[in-house]
């Protein structure tokens, strides 16, 4: 079994990741988030919050809506051109993307595995490609399809409205479609496809009601919703996922210096918490890959299962969206610097467009990432002596979803009651703590190994005794006999680190 599938198998089977709607079959490329799931994303976004918001003075956050009024669209050019090319194959109906396809030469003999995983040789098509599925090279044209997720607001249905407007009438075809445009039209919205623009649409509101002075930034952690023709790799691209986004507003000129700063900052970010510290890389964008928006990009790549993917951009978007919104709502997104002094009147007092410098990360998807960090297997042996290959997951202890175990050696002897005055203590002070009693202390260990619990306390009639527990640590399996408060105190250090 691969790494990924072995990764979403403990997903499933720990608690981490679950398929959403599964008892109704599953709806395709979706994941309810379980227990341990939840505190291990919950885990990452707290940290990403410490780093860009809590432990600096030049960003806040915001948390935009969801649903946005359409224009705000319209002004960033997601309704015109945030697309993919759409292709169908003729042969097995499966629609795939255009640009994932490989390109050869027309007429080309190939030899490629499916997406089935079946080995075979055909002849590429007059696109440059071939069907992914069934290797067929009888495939539509491509044509560009929309990735915005349209919704609707309002007490009346626009269903019924069209009903009403199109009934007993004999219409062409694009009378029809005007018809449903301009009923729909009025009630729409769409679901963001990114948190950005939430934070570029507030740049007024966020720098005057906080008195934030250039350079700053505003950052958000939010759901975003993409109508994606192709989802793979369990949760790295879904329709619905989480990011964690900043917009660090600067003044025109000194961009590519603060992009270089922010380039340096991610990286080192991701690295912290990583066992595996060159599994994290930038690679920059070449001129013919930027977006005709940006002066600089890099992506911060990780090295997934399949190879090195995206997990971060960090873009130099320049003035765009700010002169765009301008342009379109009317308002002016400026900012005025009393000390510059205007070139053009020679007095104190300059406005301008900032420029701005986006890190944008998934967060979902740096879920899987330190989920594939962390996985590690090590031939062992179990409590009992036996031979056994033991999987742990290496979590940092601040990302981990539970910090530590206590474990009452038995049910019974007051020693239970003595592991929960520990969970108490731990939980009063805000650490994630696991009162387990269930099952053999071997197989206890190995559970909150695999879960990628750092520490497991165990209670046992020596406690009663001399007021000591044995503290087991993760990553080494070493037990050591510490006084109670000591082992606490232990604990608590690691999550400083």
């Amino acid at each position: 079994m691969d790494l990924l599938s072995t990764i979403v198998s403990l997903c499933k089977r720990r608690g981490f990741i679950f398929q959403s709607s599964e008892i109704y079959g599953g709806l395709k490329s979706a994941y309810d988030y379980g227990p341990l799931g939840t505190e291990l994303k919950r885990n990452i976004a707290n940290e990403w919050w410490r780093s860009m918001v809590h432990t600096r003075e030049d960003i806040v956050g915001i948390d935009s809506s969801i649903m946005m009024h359409s224009d705000v669209w319209k002004a960033s050019g997601h309704l015109s051109g945030f697309s993919d090319p759409l292709v169908d194959c003729r042969n097995c109906k499966e629609r795939f993307r255009a640009d994932k396809a490989p390109k050869k030469s027309p007429g080309e003999k190939i030899s490629y595995k499916k997406l089935t995983g079946e080995n075979i040789t055909t002849e590429v098509g007059a696109c440059g490609y071939v069907c992914p599925v069934c290797g067929s090279n009888d495939l539509s044209d491509e044509r560009q399809f929309n990735l915005m997720f349209k919704t609707s607001v309002g007490p009346v249905d626009p269903l019924d409205e069209a009903v009403a407007a199109i009934e007993g009438k004999n219409l062409s075809k694009k009378e029809l479609r005007g018809i449903l445009e301009e009923v729909t039209r009025k009630s729409a919205v769409y679901l963001r496809p990114e948190t950005a623009q939430g934070m570029f649409v507030q740049f007024l509101n966020v720098q005057g009601s906080m008195s934030m002075k250039v350079p700053f930034g505003i950052a958000q952690i939010g759901k975003s919703f993409r109508n994606e023709v192709t989802t793979e790799k369990f949760i790295f691209r879904t329709v619905e996922f989480e990011q964690m986004e900043m917009e660090f507003f600067c003044e025109p000129g000194t961009q590519i210096e603060w992009h270089k700063y922010w380039v340096t900052e991610r990286l080192n970010w991701w690295r912290k918490f990583s066992n595996n510290p060159n599994s994290f890389k930038a690679r920059e964008y070449e001129k013919s890959e930027l977006a005709h928006y940006a002066d600089a990009c890099v992506d911060i790549e990780f090295e997934y299962p399949w190879g090195f993917d995206e997990l971060e951009g960090v873009a130099s978007r320049t003035s765009y969206d700010l002169t765009k919104h301008a342009e379109s709502s009317g308002v002016k997104l400026q900012y005025f610097d009393q000390q510059k002094i205007d070139p053009e009147t020679g007095k104190a007092g300059l406005r301008y467009v900032p420029y701005v410098i986006e890190p944008a990360a998934g967060l979902t998807r740096a879920v899987l990432a330190f989920l594939c960090d962390a996985y590690t297997e090590s031939e062992g042996t179990t409590a009992e002596g036996e031979d056994k290959k033991r999987v742990f997951l290496k979590l940092h202890p601040r990302l981990a979803p539970i910090k530590c175990a206590i474990l009452p050696l038995v049910k019974k002897d007051g020693l239970p009651e003595i592991a929960r005055s520990l969970v108490d203590k731990l939980l009063g002070k805000g650490i994630s703590v696991k009162y387990d009693e269930q099952q053999s202390i071997g197989k206890r260990y190995s559970k909150h190994d695999e879960i990628g619990t750092p520490f497991c306390v165990t209670v046992d009639y020596e406690t009663k005794e001399n007021d000591t527990v044995t503290l087991r640590d993760r990553d080494t399996t070493a037990q050591e006999r510490l006084k109670t408060d000591l082992a606490l105190e232990r604990i608590e250090k690691s999550l400083l680190s």
